[in-house]
C-alpha cells in the first residue's frame, strides 16, 4: 500500500514538466553564482576544513541537487489540508497518517531527485573538475540520503501539525527553511564554519539532511567512520519520527476542525 502511495506522489509531481525545467536552470545559475564565490574563497587558502578547491564546487553543485528533494524551500502540504478541513478525510483512512505522508513525501524526493537533482551536477561537471564519489561510497551515499530525507520529512511533518493550533505555519516553516540552509550546509559547507559554530552545527539534526550525504558522496567517512555518520542520521531521524508521533498523538486526542 505505501509503494503504491509513493508511486501516486512520484506521478503527481512528474506532471510539472514546465516547472522541473525552469527549476533545473535556476538551480544550475545559483550553482554557478555559488562555485565562483568558493573559488574566490579558495585562491586565498587552498585548503579550508579538509576542502579544497574541487571539493568545493562538486558540494556545490550537487547540494544545489539536494535542494527539491529534500524540500529545503518549504513543504505545506498537511498545513493546506487542515485550513480547509480536508485533513478530516486524511485521518479517517485506514492508513497511518505518518506512514502515509513519509510514502507520499518519499514518491516526490525519488522523482525530484531524478529530474531536478542529477541535472545540475552534469551542468556543472560540462564547466569544472567535479570530483567522483569513490564506488565503495556510492551504497553508503545511497542510504544516507535516504536518512537525511527521513529527517527532512520529520522536521516538516513536526512544523505542518503546528497547523492545527496556530491555523498558519508559513512562519515557522520560513525559519526552519533559513536554519536548514545555513546550519545544514546548504549555503556554505560547514566544515568552512569557524570551529565552533561547526561543532553546534553538528551537533544539530541539520547536518543530517545535506551536510553528512554530501561529506559521504566527497569520501570523507571511509569506513567504520562512515557507519557512525549512518548511525547520527538514523538516531535524529528515530527521534524526530517519534516526536512527529507524539504530537500527532496530542493531535488526535483534541482535534477541531473548522467549520464544525
Amino acid at each position: 500500500m505505501y509503494w503504491e502511495v509513493a508511486k501516486r506522489g512520484f506521478r503527481r509531481y512528474s506532471t510539472y514538466r514546465a516547472a522541473t525545467v525552469a527549476g533545473v536552470v535556476t538551480n544550475s545559475v545559483f550553482a554557478f553564482i555559488r562555485a565562483y564565490i568558493l573559488i574566490a574563497i579558495f585562491r586565498q587558502r587552498a585548503h579550508i576544513g579538509g576542502f579544497d578547491v574541487r571539493d568545493a564546487l562538486t558540494y556545490t553543485f550537487v547540494s544545489q541537487g539536494f535542494l527539491m528533494p529534500m524540500a529545503m524551500f518549504g513543504w505545506y502540504d498537511i498545513e493546506q489540508r487542515v485550513r480547509t478541513g480536508d485533513i478530516v478525510s486524511d485521518l479517517y483512512r485506514p492508513v497511518d497518517f505518518q506512514g502515509y505522508w513519509f510514502a507520499l513525501d518519499g514518491g516526490r524526493a525519488l522523482y525530484q531527485a531524478m529530474a531536478r537533482g542529477v541535472p545540475p551536477v552534469l551542468v556543472g561537471a560540462v564547466f569544472f573538475s567535479l570530483r567522483a564519489p569513490p564506488v565503495a561510497a556510492l551504497p553508503v551515499f545511497a542510504v544516507s540520503c535516504v536518512l537525511g530525507l527521513a529527517v527532512s520529512f520529520a522536521l516538516r511533518f513536526l512544523t505542518n501539525l503546528l497547523s492545527f493550533w496556530i491555523i498558519d505555519v508559513r512562519g515557522p516553516a520560513q525559519v526552519l527553511v533559513m536554519v536548514e540552509l545555513f546550519l545544514g550546509g546548504v549555503v556554505l559547507p560547514i566544515a568552512l564554519f569557524p570551529r565552533t559554530l561547526e561543532v553546534l552545527a553538528r551537533a544539530l539534526p541539520f547536518a543530517s539532511i545535506a551536510q553528512l550525504p554530501l561529506e559521504v558522496y566527497l569520501g570523507k567517512h571511509p569506513g567504520v567512520d562512515a557507519l557512525t555518520t549512518l548511525a547520527v542520521q538514523a538516531a535524529w531521524a528515530a527521534a524526530l519520527l517519534l516526536a512527529g508521533r507524539a504530537v500527532l498523538g496530542a493531535v488526535m486526542r483534541k482535534l477541531a476542525v473548522q467549520g464544525g
